[in-house]
């Protein structure tokens, strides 16, 4: 009997062949996009998630109140992992790690070497008891304990000393932000971080070397470093936020609460607003989750729609099997296993395109994936199959298996309005998803390009910084006099910052003339050089900029129009604003400027004047002339540092980093956008090419009656282009609302535009009439003869 069945089963699918390589292609391209965003979403679940004690592993967040809202940072006070072990019985352990940022680009070398990029942090002397970041050697109870210990990872052992024996060895290790060059001994080498770890990290250095007794970061009105912490087991939740949400208050923090979130949950809900949770990437994983549903499912409409409209080409073998005495359910289970066979063919094909396409797939996402084939895919592949099979073949077995068998024998099938508008449904169901698809690749584009070329209140085009290493650090302002010389440089300056993304914050120690007492405001800040505003091209609202020609600024301030605006000043040059028990004289305010991305708003900040310690040179250099440029500057350097390497980045660089996630996200949505549209118009062919099929002797008797061959290609089109016209009224508000509601995540954003929806309409319009159009001009262009000749 199976063997029966098979053999029917390839017979079907050899004698309608056009259909069978629709369903084919429709189905392997669905299944294909499904298998690379399964692996993608995946990947992205399971980040974070290896560590041995992640089910008691969190973070420590706080709520800051402000005049603006409640701001959500990860920042804390660098004593509260030490103080919650002593006071605070549930936590098993704990450790400060500073962020991520703070020494992320340093320079590794030993004796004779010009050294090695890397990226670090600071940690506690428990750093991999908590986190699992196996050690290769070294005692993990002792790696840290040293103020000058450092531990390494393999990849850069084998860099710097081309082996892992390399504990007890002594090297050097410098930062912008740093002194000097800090001597160092190995004290440990640990497994390089996996792929599924958010911290990518080169070395491990102590905290104790930045935490002294005179750190700022031991007051408890100060904050920076990050706390992570281990709950002993069976610890609840909810009792243990409500247990600390006030624990600052008792430190005399009246403004700032307490909370904790698992360590895990950090890198997919990262986002917050007013002091709750509100998403993060996790909008990207579920979005392309429903991507994923929605390809297949526009696959299994066209295996719907072809199977129920070639349905009277069947009837007669429908009918005899009744006869015979085939029952419903025998029926049933052959197309559905027809339905099966052609959805695991068209996995095999789809394993096939996704190892091919994996190289460009990783490329796009920046991930390292590949298919793995262990007990988890294999069951998440055979279930999305089965699955598909069954929903692509249920509707088709169910409608067939239900003919009369004495109408299926005489050939006299008649469709029910019903069953046409099934079919139709599903086509408005597939364009519905299209056109929705459509519009949203038109605002993620846009909405990039804006966030790309809007307004940020600085020019970053040929901007590159250096930061320099040895002799020139804390020592720049001769290296800037020479180097403005060179004959592409148009300006240069320096600034203790990275110019985006690196900015602190303090929410106390200063006032001014008429200051609301109850007043709580964060003020983000930077030092910067003189001639800093001129070389990034920002502009001036009020006043001046730091300037040599007025002696020393050191007693000044600037501020931007944010932080003007939330101080309530009216007229503020000239005015006294006290910092840190310090008198400076607000001399400028300047326009405001994104320092972050355009997610976040521009924050309340003040300049304050630093020749000595900005140690980040900013260089505006002559379009056009870079390359020259870039190999003066680096003869340059190498008269003032014959040591160090010449290392310099272009800021450009760095602003297209914030935008990383949605380049990708743009571009991906872009490849799936035009692969459901082209499954969506598969399918359309399919019914087309069938109907003009059917209606063969219809179109001869038209035209030997008269009929003009563009009527014929127009009647045959028009039966098509209502259900599209219909997906497009349903598609466009249900896009609007999806879209706006995305753009609501920007701070700063486009407006959605009529031409965005009607462009995205009439696309979608184009594409399907065009689709049809190709079988209806094919039958209406042919000979009354052939229309008419009968086998």
């Amino acid at each position: 009997m199976l063997r029966h069945h098979l053999l029917l089963i390839y017979r079907n699918f050899k004698r309608y062949k056009s259909s069978f390589f629709i369903n084919l292609v429709g189905l392997t391209a669905g299944l294909t996009c499904t298998l690379l965003i399964y692996l993608w979403v995946n990947n992205e679940i399971q980040m974070d998630r290896f560590h041995a004690k992640g089910s008691q592993l969190y973070q420590v967040m706080e709520n800051e109140k402000t005049e603006a809202g409640i701001n959500t940072t990860d920042l804390t006070v660098g004593i509260l992992g030490k103080t919650f072990l002593n006071e605070i019985p549930e936590v098993e352990d704990a450790v400060t790690v500073s962020p991520a940022y703070w020494i992320a680009q340093s320079k590794l070398l030993v004796k004779n070497n010009i050294g090695i990029n890397g990226a670090g942090v600071f940690a506690g002397k428990n750093f991999f008891k908590i986190f699992s970041y196996p050690l290769i050697s070294g005692n993990i109870n002792e790696v840290l304990n040293g103020k000058n210990s450092i531990v390494i990872s393999k990849q850069m052992a084998m860099k710097l000393f081309h082996t892992t024996d390399v504990l007890g060895k002594e090297m050097i290790w410098e930062n912008a932000d740093m002194n000097g060059q800090n001597h160092a001994l190995i004290s440990g080498v640990f497994n390089n971080t996996p792929p599924n770890s958010s911290i990518q990290i080169d070395f491990v250095v102590s905290i104790d070397l930045i935490m002294e007794p005179s750190s700022p970061f031991l007051e408890w009105s100060n904050h920076g470093p990050n706390t992570f912490i281990v709950l002993k087991k069976n610890t609840n939740l909810q009792t243990f936020n409500a247990k600390i949400r006030g624990f600052l208050k008792l430190k005399g923090q009246n403004n700032r609460e307490l909370f904790i979130r698992p360590y895990a949950d950090g890198y997919l809900y990262n986002k917050y607003e007013n002091g709750k949770q509100a998403g993060g990437r996790i909008e990207y994983v579920k979005l392309f989750s429903i991507i994923a549903v929605f390809i297949l499912i526009i696959a299994c409409v066209n295996f719907m729609n072809l199977a129920t409209a070639r349905a009277s080409l069947r009837m007669k073998e429908v009918g005899i099997k009744k006869v015979m005495g085939a029952s419903r359910r025998s029926l049933i289970m052959q197309y559905m296993g027809e339905a099966l066979l052609l959805t695991f063919s068209s996995l095999f094909i789809s394993l096939l395109c996704t190892e091919l396409l994996l190289p460009r797939f990783n490329e796009i996402t920046g991930k390292q994936l590949s298919l793995n084939f262990d007990w988890q895919l294999v069951l998440i592949l055979t279930g999305i199959t089965s699955l598909t099979g069954l929903l692509s073949g249920s509707y088709p077995a169910l409608y067939l298996s239900g003919f009369n068998p004495a109408a299926a024998l005489k050939g006299k099938l008649t469709y029910t309005g019903r069953e046409l508008w099934t079919r139709k449904g599903l086509v408005v169901f597939q364009f519905t998803l299209s056109v929705i698809l459509i519009v949203a690749v038109l605002v993620v584009y846009q909405q990039i390009d804006f966030v790309q070329h809007g307004h940020i209140g600085y020019k970053k085009d040929n901007v590159l910084y250096i930061e320099p290493q040895g002799k020139l650090k804390n020592n720049a302002g001769t290296f800037i006099s020479a180097i403005k010389k060179i004959p592409g440089v148009v300006n240069a300056s320096s600034m203790n910052k990275r110019f985006i993304g690196d900015l602190k914050s303090t929410q106390g120690d200063f006032n001014w003339e008429g200051r609301d007492p109850k007043q709580v405001i964060a003020f983000q800040h930077a030092g910067i050089n003189s001639g800093l505003i001129e070389t990034m091209g920002m502009k001036m609202a009020n006043g001046r900029a730091f300037s040599d020609e007025y002696g020393s600024d050191s007693t000044k301030v600037i501020f931007n129009e944010a932080g003007i605006k939330i101080m309530g000043l009216k007229d503020p040059v000239g005015k006294i604003f006290n910092l840190w028990g310090k008198n400076l004289q607000i001399i400028g305010v300047v326009k405001n400027v994104h320092f972050e991305s355009m997610h976040e708003v521009v924050k309340p900040m003040f300049f304050l004047y630093d020749a000595v310690h900005t140690n980040r040179i900013m260089v505006k250099i002559k379009a056009g002339s870079e390359q020259e440029t870039i190999t003066a500057l680096q003869r340059v350097y190498k008269d003032f540092n014959t040591v160090a390497d010449f290392d310099y980045r272009f800021l450009d660089q760095d602003f297209q980093e914030q935008y990383v996630s949605e380049k990708r996200i743009s571009l991906l949505s872009r490849y799936f956008a035009a692969l459901a549209v082209t499954i969506s118009c598969l399918g359309l062919f399919g019914l087309a090419s069938f109907t003009a099929e059917r209606k063969l002797k219809e179109i001869g008797i038209r035209k030997v009656l008269g009929a003009s061959e563009w009527g014929i290609i127009f009647n045959l089109s028009k039966d098509f282009v209502k259900p599209v016209l219909i997906a497009i009224l349903i598609g466009l508000p249900l896009s609007y609302v999806l879209t706006r509601q995305w753009l609501n995540t920007f701070a700063y954003r486009i407006d959605l535009q009529l031409w965005y929806f009607a462009g995205a309409g009439l696309i979608a319009l184009l594409i399907a009439w065009a689709t049809v159009s190709m079988q209806a001009i094919k039958a209406g262009m042919k000979n009354p003869v052939e229309c008419l000749r009968d086998e």
